[in-house]
């Protein structure tokens, strides 16, 4: 019979040795699963089911019409077995670059499109990932939203190997798609733009801009998402106007007054996206609503 001070002290262990062990986590049911997240934990990492998915549709994200289409032309062919292209989608905040991927998915869920969302930190998982996938008969998106990285990161080199395919390639049935702040993944410095010269005693400087634009020429589709312009702006903000007050069986006015107020929204928010746009009109027509000026 062993020592109670011992059977104490495996118990500990024991204890311990559960902390680093995933929990238990059964297959997921992909036929009614649309979505779900690499979960990590301790040395490795699970799929775990997203029980709700953001309800936006591809008519909810206006101003970004030619996004839009290059990437439901692009989702369409692979869900039909086609070639396709990994997808990098760059560009100013609050655009609707990572609203975009989800609304592909309520779109097409039904012809077997699901997303798996990947944190950057987390992409040194991608083979574990689409090993849990590879055999299944849906087609996946691989998802990291708003990636960055430093040159020499891990997570760095697995995704630059999965989209080259040198060593690594996802299976048939998974495509990557990103979304940046910036075009090519990594920082950019005034120093990359002074050619030959010799910057932090850097010989070969010439390489090690390649080295910065060696990820995102990997991808074989780049969608740039660009500030609105005030004009564009207000129309966004115009036809949020209109949705609104439709869902709540109403109208309201647009006219010079509502433009000032969105412009100075836009002014003190330090942006003219679609965001700023969205949040602009839900605030506007709820300020009115409540005040009975409908």
């Amino acid at each position: 019979m062993l020592e109670p001070e011992l059977t104490a002290q495996l118990k500990r262990v024991l204890t311990s040795l559960e902390l680093l062990l995933p929990r238990p986590i059964p297959d997921i049911d992909w036929k009614t699963t649309t979505a779900a997240n690499w979960r990590r934990h301790s040395f490795a990492g699970y799929l775990e089911p997203l029980e709700a998915v953001e309800r936006i549709s591809l008519d909810d994200l206006l101003g970004i019409d030619e996004q839009k289409q290059v990437v439901e032309e692009n989702t369409r062919q692979f869900l039909a077995g086609l070639p396709a292209n990994n997808c990098l989608l760059w560009g100013t905040r609050g655009t609707g670059k990572s609203s975009l991927v989800r609304a592909m998915l309520n779109r097409y869920a039904d012809q077997g499109l699901r997303v798996i969302q990947v944190d950057k930190d987390d992409l040194v998982h991608l083979p574990d990932i689409v090993d849990a996938i590879k055999s299944e008969p849906y087609r996946f998106i691989v998802f990291s939203d708003d990636v960055s990285f430093e040159v020499g990161d891990s997570s760095y080199k697995m995704l630059k190997s999965a989209l080259d395919g040198s060593v690594y390639a996802p299976p048939e049935n998974a495509l990557i798609y990103v979304t940046s702040n910036r075009r090519h993944l990594l920082p950019e410095y005034e120093t990359d733009n002074r050619g030959a010269m010799l910057v932090n005693n850097e010989i070969h400087h010439g390489e090690s801009v390649e080295e910065k634009i060696s990820l995102s020429g990997r991808f074989g589709l780049w969608v740039g998402f660009h500030p609105f312009s005030q004009d564009q702006y207000l129309e966004v903000v115009r036809q949020w106007t209109g949705r609104l007050c439709a869902r709540m069986g109403t109208e309201l006015a647009w006219g010079a007054e509502e433009r000032q107020a969105a412009i100075l929204w836009s002014q003190q928010k330090g942006d003219a996206s679609g965001r700023i746009a969205h949040q602009f009109a839900t605030h506007w027509v709820g300020k009115r609503l409540l005040s009975g000026k409908a």
